[in-house]
C-alpha cells in the first residue's frame, strides 16, 4: 500500500529543485560583471585616451568633465532670438529698467515689485518670475532678479546689491523659464 505525499512536502521538494537548478548559472553570463560591448540599442561611453578607440562614426557618451558640465547645465541655455525679436522687446526692457530703478530707492515688497514689473511688461503679476536674495539696508530691495515675456522672448531685470537696476532682452531658457535656473548640487 502506497502512502500519499502531503502537499507541503511536494511543494518543498519542487522549490528546492528550482533553487538548485537556478543556482547553476555561469557567472560569465552576468552582464554586470562582463566587460563586453554594451547591449544593442544602448550608447557606450567614449573610450579614455589609454583605451582602444571606437569605430569611426560610432556615437558615444563623453567622459570629458568639461563636456559633462556643459551638458548638465544645458537647461540654462537660452533660445536664439532674431534681431527683430530683440528689437521688438527693447522698449519693454527700457520700461522695466526705469521701473526697477524707481523701486530700488524705496522699501517695497515682492507684491509691489511684481505688480510694477508686470505693468512695465504688459503682463499679469502672476506671469512674473521672481527671485529674491538678501534685502538691503532699511528694507530696500536688493539682489532681486525677475523676468517675464511671451513666446521665446523674455525681458529680465535685476536690482543688484548696490541698488543698481538693469534690464535686458533674453531668450527663454530651454527649461521654459525666463530666469535661468540656479542649479547646484
Amino acid at each position: 500500500m502506497s502512502r500519499p505525499v502531503p502537499r507541503t512536502a511536494t511543494g518543498t521538494l519542487l522549490l528546492a529543485g528550482l533553487v538548485l537548478l537556478g543556482g547553476c548559472a555561469d557567472p560569465a553570463d552576468d552582464p554586470r560583471t562582463s566587460p563586453a560591448a554594451p547591449a544593442p540599442g544602448s550608447t557606450p561611453y567614449c573610450p579614455a585616451p589609454m583605451e582602444p578607440p571606437l569605430a569611426p562614426g560610432t556615437p558615444c557618451i563623453s567622459q570629458d568633465p568639461n563636456q559633462k558640465y556643459a551638458e548638465n547645465h544645458g537647461y540654462r541655455r537660452q533660445m536664439e532670438l532674431t534681431p527683430q525679436e530683440r528689437a521688438g522687446a527693447r522698449g519693454a526692457a527700457e520700461r522695466l529698467g526705469r521701473t526697477l530703478s524707481g523701486l530700488a530707492a524705496k522699501p517695497v515688497g515682492e507684491n509691489e515689485i511684481r505688480a510694477a514689473a508686470a505693468a512695465a511688461l504688459g503682463l499679469s503679476p502672476d506671469a512674473i518670475e521672481y527671485r529674491a536674495g538678501a534685502p538691503g539696508p532699511g528694507g530696500l530691495p536688493r539682489n532681486i532678479a525677475l523676468g517675464g515675456g511671451t513666446g521665446k522672448v523674455c525681458v529680465n531685470g535685476l536690482i543688484g546689491d548696490s541698488g543698481t537696476a538693469t534690464a535686458e532682452v533674453a531668450g527663454r531658457t530651454l527649461d521654459g523659464t525666463c530666469l535661468p535656473g540656479l542649479g547646484g548640487h
